[in-house]
C-alpha cells in the first residue's frame, strides 16, 4: 500500500477534474461576454456614423427651447434623407404605421372648395406637386389616396427614385394617364405627372444632353399654358455643386423658361431646392452657407424670377411665416415646424389675373415634404 498522502484518491481527482473544466468554461464564457461587448460597441459606433452620415440635423432657434440646439447643415441630396424601406417584414411593418398616418392627414382636405381671383372668377384648373421622396415608398403608404382626395386635374410628382422599367402596376390611377421619366443612375432623381386631360405634346428635359441626363424635367403642353415638372439639382453637402447648380443648370433651364414663355404662359412647379427669402424657412441665419440658401442660389432664383415670372404664393401670401414645405427627418423637426419652403408654383407674368390660390397641404403627411396646390381660372 502506498505511504498516506503520496496519491490523490480517484474522487479527489475527479473533483480537481471538474473543477478545471468550470474554470476553463469560466474563462471561455468570460471571453465570449468581452468580445460580444467590443462588438456591439462596434456596431453602435457604426450605427450612429451610418445615422449620422444619412441625416443632418437642422438648427432650429425656437425661443422657447431651454437649450440651444446643435448647429448643422442639412444632409442633402436634398439631402440625405431618409431611405425609403422597401424590404422584410420590419419595413412592411413600419410602411403599414405610415399608410395608416396618411389616410388620416387627409381629413382637412374638402376638393369642393373653388378660389376665385381678384376679381371674383371661379377656379376651372386644379394643380397638386408633390416630392414624394421615393415612388415604391409612397404608393405603399397610400399616396394615391392624396391625389384621389385633392382631386388635381394634373398631379407632379417629384424624386421618384424609380426607374421607368420599374414604375409598379399599382402607381396607375383610374381616371388619369401618367408620363415618367427618369435619369442614367438608376435610383436617384425622377419626375412624373398625372393628367386627366391628355396634353398637346410632353416633352422630356430641356433640350441639352448635358443637363437632361438626370432626368430632372417634364413639360407638358395644355392650350393655354406650359406646365414645366421639375427637381431642381441641390448644390450638395458642402456645397460641390454650386457652380454647376447656379452657372450651369440654371442659366440652361432659365432660357429654356424664356424660350417656352414666348409662345404661351409658362406654370414651373416642384421641388426647386432653394428657400429665396430669410421667410421661407426657419433659421436662416443658421445656414447662409447650406445648399439651398446660399447667396448664390437665392440670386439665381431672383434672376429667373426677373425674367417675367413670380411666385405664386409669395404673391398671394407676402408676409405669411413658418409656411414650410420641407422638414428634414432628424431632431423631430415636423412637429416643430422647424423647416424649409422649398416647393413652388412659379408663374408668367400674365397669368396673375388668372390665379385664385396657391396653397400648401403641411398636414399631409407621406414624405419629407408635403404637397402645394395651385388654383387657377383660365
Amino acid at each position: 500500500m502506498p505511504p498516506k498522502g503520496s496519491k490523490k484518491t480517484k474522487a479527489a481527482e475527479t473533483k480537481d477534474s471538474k473543477t478545471k473544466d468550470k474554470s476553463v468554461e469560466k474563462d471561455v464564457e468570460t471571453k465570449k461576454e468581452e468580445e460580444a461587448k467590443e462588438k456591439t460597441s462596434k456596431n453602435k459606433a457604426k450605427d450612429e456614423k451610418e445615422k449620422g452620415d444619412e441625416n443632418e440635423e437642422i438648427e432650429s432657434d425656437d425661443k422657447e427651447e431651454k437649450t440651444e440646439e446643435k448647429k448643422t447643415s442639412r444632409g442633402w441630396g436634398w439631402g440625405h434623407k431618409r431611405k425609403a424601406d422597401d424590404d422584410g417584414e420590419a419595413s412592411k411593418s413600419k410602411a403599414k404605421k405610415k399608410r395608416d398616418s396618411i389616410v388620416e392627414s387627409l381629413k382637412d382636405i374638402d376638393s369642393s372648395v373653388k378660389a376665385k381671383t381678384s376679381d371674383g372668377k371661379e377656379a376651372n384648373f386644379k394643380i397638386a406637386s408633390w416630392n414624394v421622396n421615393g415612388l415604391r415608398a409612397w404608393l405603399e403608404k397610400d399616396g394615391l389616396e392624396y391625389v384621389k382626395a385633392e382631386n388635381p386635374d394634373v398631379f407632379c410628382v417629384q424624386e421618384t427614385k424609380c426607374d421607368i422599367s420599374k414604375i409598379p402596376d399599382d402607381a396607375k390611377l383610374e381616371g388619369y394617364s401618367n408620363h415618367w421619366l427618369s435619369g442614367d443612375t438608376e435610383g436617384y432623381s425622377g419626375v412624373g405627372i398625372y393628367y386627366r386631360t391628355k396634353p398637346i405634346k410632353v416633352t422630356e428635359g430641356i433640350g441639352d444632353k448635358e443637363h437632361d441626363k438626370e432626368g430632372r424635367v417634364i413639360t407638358a403642353e395644355f392650350d393655354k399654358f406650359y406646365l414645366v415638372n421639375t427637381y431642381i439639382p441641390n448644390s450638395g453637402r458642402g456645397l460641390p455643386r454650386l457652380d454647376y447648380r447656379t452657372q450651369e443648370w440654371d442659366k440652361a433651364f432659365r432660357n429654356y423658361l424664356k424660350s417656352l414663355d414666348k409662345k404661351k404662359p409658362v406654370v414651373w412647379c416642384g421641388d426647386l431646392n432653394v428657400a429665396h427669402k430669410e421667410i421661407d424657412l426657419k433659421n436662416p441665419k443658421g445656414n447662409l452657407r447650406t445648399a439651398g440658401f446660399t447667396e448664390e442660389e437665392r440670386d439665381s432664383f431672383s434672376d429667373t424670377l426677373k425674367e417675367g415670372f413670380f411666385d405664386s404664393f409669395r404673391f398671394l401670401h407676402p408676409k405669411e411665416e413658418h409656411a414650410y414645405t420641407f422638414w428634414t427627418y432628424m431632431m423631430n423637426a415636423r412637429a416643430k415646424n422647424a423647416g424649409w419652403r422649398l416647393d413652388y408654383f412659379v408663374l408668367s407674368e400674365r397669368l396673375k389675373p388668372n390665379l385664385c390660390d396657391s396653397s400648401i397641404r403641411s398636414k399631409v403627411l407621406g414624405s419629407d415634404h408635403c404637397p402645394i396646390v395651385l388654383q387657377l381660372a383660365l
